[in-house]
């Protein structure tokens, strides 16, 4: 009889470190839920702190980027204006020796009709 007693003393041995194995400090499902969550905060943090810094660089990138394009914005605006002078520079140019001879014409023209006008009075003058 007693190994029929030693393998019930065992088997509630065995019984009893199994309940208390299971019986250990058991989380409820809400605080893993809750570790979830936290764990799934801190990543979402994370990636929001990466992605403001990302934005913020591509900001920077930009602000450099329109710079340049304001500046060359103004440079074509400053080679616009003097190739604008140089143009009417050089009409002035080659239009004055032009109007410097239609000056001329126009005296030369004025003094000879102001001669034919006086050729004509002469003439009348004499056939009166």
């Amino acid at each position: 009889m007693k190994d029929p007693a030693r393998k019930v003393f065992v088997i509630a041995i065995g019984f009893v470190a199994m309940l208390t194995a299971g019986c250990g400090q058991k989380e409820p499902p809400s605080v893993k839920q809750t570790r979830a969550i936290a764990a799934e905060n801190i990543e979402l943090r994370k990636q929001v702190e990466r992605l403001s810094r990302e934005i913020e660089k591509l900001k920077e990138q930009h602000e450099t980027e329109n710079n340049k394009q304001e500046k060359l914005l103004a440079q074509c605006r400053q080679d616009q204006e003097a190739w604008k002078k140089k143009a009417q520079q050089n009409i002035r140019s080659q239009v004055a020796p032009v109007l410097d001879a239609v000056v001329d014409e126009t005296a030369k023209l004025r003094e000879e009709n102001t001669k034919l006008r006086a050729q004509i009075e002469q003439l009348q003058k004499k056939g009166n």
